[in-house]
């Protein structure tokens, strides 16, 4: 019986402990990012009242592209959903057509 009691102990003790280790995580994590204001972002299409948008317009398209050649994300152009998509389109289409690389160096 003493031994279902030390090993019900410990399993607390553990438990206890992971909690506290999580706890201690998500408050630092959280804390960080409480401090730190990031700026909403509004859709450059939508702003610019701009409703086509042309693959053969490179200069348009490379602000969405990275240093490297990828099509930056949603969350980082501040794009809505319809432009992000047309924006992929386009990119792509521009790709084939080689009037953007792949990939840069």
């Amino acid at each position: 019986m003493a031994r279902k009691n030390r090993n019900d102990r410990n399993i607390r003790d553990r438990n206890l402990r992971d909690r506290n280790l999580r706890d201690r995580n998500l408050r630092s994590a959280t804390g960080s990012m409480l401090n730190l204001r990031q700026r909403k972002r509004f859709c450059y299409f939508c702003k610019e009242n701009i409703s086509n948008i042309d693959y053969k317009n490179v200069s348009l398209l490379e602000k969405f592209i990275s240093d490297k050649g990828k099509i930056r994300p949603k969350r980082s152009t501040g794009n809505c959903v319809q432009h992000q998509r047309k924006i992929a389109m386009a990119i792509k289409r521009a790709r084939v057509i080689a009037l953007i690389p792949y990939f840069k160096r």
